[in-house]
């Protein structure tokens, strides 16, 4: 059984594994970080690889942050170094430290000089089971927008912002009972900062008409 420091080590570790880097480097013998956008993420991977092993990275990193959140928080012993001052039992409160140690160790992974992925699919993974309609929901705007765009950068981007916008309607519009709201709100609009600023570049070339488009089987900016 191992303390808090301890657990925030394994998940950032766990966040860190390079999938697409690893997946790349097997399919194709290349280093992701060298083609397309340069970015070391599932997106990349599909437009660089192919989507088979595109959809296997971003089914991946999704793991690594589900592994983070439900399942090395289990290896906690013993009481959390700090007073919990929110309405969650302090295993909750550890999930979600865990869970954003995993995140910053996708964006910032020590397995690759700190060049990572844009964090998507591990928070996807470290939220599907503390906000789980949230998630659904930010999944089914990334579909709607992705398929009428076919940008993925707009799809990921609307999604982060949906997710804590949904919760605040969900909580304030339609009075869902909400574990925890008062945190989980912050919680939600710091992970999706993160994840915004993760995509500055995107958002840039989408201002400038320069993203990439996912048509068919071929990518192309417009």
């Amino acid at each position: 059984m191992l303390p808090l420091s301890i657990i925030v080590i394994l998940s950032y570790f766990v966040g860190s594994i390079p999938t697409s880097i690893i997946v790349a480097k097997l399919s194709r013998g290349i280093d992701i970080r060298n083609h397309g956008s340069g970015n070391a993420g599932g997106t990349n991977v599909l437009r660089v690889v192919g989507w088979k092993e595109g959809v296997l990275v971003v089914l991946l990193d999704i793991f690594k942050g589900y592994v983070a959140t439900m399942l090395i928080p289990k290896l906690m012993v013993g009481p959390i170094p700090f007073t919990n001052r929110t309405p969650f039992e302090d295993y909750t409160v550890v999930q979600i430290i865990a869970g954003c140690a995993a995140i910053l160790g996708h964006v910032w992974t020590a397995f690759s000089g700190f060049r990572g992925g844009k964090g998507i699919a591990t928070a996807s993974g470290v939220l599907v089971g503390l906000a789980t309609i949230e998630v659904l929901v930010a999944i089914g705007i990334f579909a709607v927008v992705f398929i009428l765009s076919r940008y993925v950068s707009l799809g990921s981007i609307s999604a982060t912002v949906s997710f804590p916008l949904t919760m605040f309607f969900r909580h304030n519009i339609f009075h869902a009972e909400l574990q925890g709201y008062h945190t989980l709100i912050f919680f939600s609009i710091g992970i999706s900062l993160l994840l915004l600023y993760t995509h500055r570049e995107n958002i840039k070339r989408l201002l400038e008409g320069r993203e990439y488009r996912l048509t068919g089987q071929h990518t192309i900016r417009q």
